[in-house]
């Protein structure tokens, strides 16, 4: 599997990127990684991690772009200026065939803008969806969309609800997933004209039987759903203060139980520090793009080299897992609405 990973995006990048390429080469039989982005600094960068070793060097090529999308720059205007930046450049060699992939952790809008500019989508997608998967009590559960599509209509959510319980089962290990649109009450009627549309919509499609109905927002997290859909919007703002929240939760709450604590301090330093890192970010590696014609996988700004390698482990495994031909094949045989 080839895999074009934006050597140029992130926060820090390229260190973590070249040190999570060759860390996920190492690791997985078969990958090689494309470094798209300008030589120079990918060489000089290369060169003071120690360089490629043997073993795996010809598994790693770098692929020359002009260029970066910064983090703060507005997508759109930063594509028409630099056109062949590393971002663009990514998603060229897959629209060319030259890689089955895409990994970034540079400007998200910049990644999903350039993505629609190919129209590389799946057969029957009308638009792509970011998947995030966060901690519930009783499991995780897959979020979609959390910043692909702010102006969503009631056939993109439906269409997330199926690739997003396609992704649950493939990716997660559950057998029968439980939808439900994330809303400000659980009862009929709540929301604004989408959701009481997409409400409507769902009740009456095939998706008829996983859905569980509106969840509003705590019941995320108490787990009444496994997959939850929403527009882009509010999916991103879910995003954003859950990731502060937790942040938050163990930081204070830890602080308190360790001061608290006049015995087992060690113990429970430990405890706190292992739930850390269990929902760490960088655990996951990175968020998918549902709907897209290949496997694009879309990583936190600041990503070390553990993100990195897990980004690239988790496109092999979406590859792994025909989820793209599963989504295509549900698409054709499920309408959106039942006659």
């Amino acid at each position: 599997m080839r895999i074009a990973l934006d050597a140029m995006g992130g926060d820090f990048a390229p260190a973590p990127n070249i040190v999570g390429a060759i860390e996920a080469v190492s690791q997985v039989p078969d990958l090689e990684v494309l470094l798209v982005g300008d030589r120079a600094p990918l060489e000089q960068e290369i060169a003071s991690a120690g360089g490629i070793p043997d073993p795996i060097r010809s598994m790693i090529r770098i692929v020359e772009s002009e260029g970066v999308v910064g983090m703060e720059e507005k997508p759109t205007v930063a594509l028409r200026e630099k056109p062949n930046c590393s971002i663009v450049r990514c998603w060229q060699l897959m629209a060319n065939g030259e890689a089955d992939a895409v990994v970034s952790a540079g400007n998200t809008g910049a990644v999903v803008a350039a993505g629609l500019r190919t129209r590389l989508f799946l057969k029957g997608v009308k638009r792509p969806g970011i998947a995030v998967t966060l901690p519930t009590l009783s499991g995780p559960c897959v979020l979609v969309d959390v910043g692909a599509n702010p102006a969503a209509r009631p056939e993109h959510l439906y269409q997330y609800g199926l690739m997003g319980a396609i992704y649950a089962r493939e990716m997660l290990g559950v057998a029968t997933p439980r939808i439900g649109l994330m809303n400000i009450g659980s009862e009929d009627g709540k929301g604004n004209d989408l959701y009481r549309e997409t409400h409507s919509f769902l009740c009456n499609s095939p998706l008829r039987q996983s859905y569980v109905g509106n969840v509003e927002g705590r019941g995320l997290y108490h787990g009444e759903a496994d997959v939850l859909i929403c527009e882009g919007f509010v999916g991103n703002v879910v995003l954003k203060v859950s990731e502060g929240m937790a942040e938050f939760l163990l930081r204070t709450v830890g602080a308190a139980l360790l001061k608290a604590l006049t015995t087992e301090r060690d113990l429970a330093a430990k405890t706190l520090a292992h739930l850390t890192q269990q929902f760490r970010y960088q655990e996951a590696g990175g968020a998918p793009l549902l709907g897209i014609d290949g496997v694009c996988i879309i990583c936190h700004g600041s990503s070390d080299g553990d993100s990195i390698r897990n980004a690239l482990k988790m496109a092999t495994q979406m590859s792994d897992h025909h989820i793209n031909a599963q989504i295509v094949e549900q698409l054709a045989s499920q309408p959106a609405r039942s006659e």
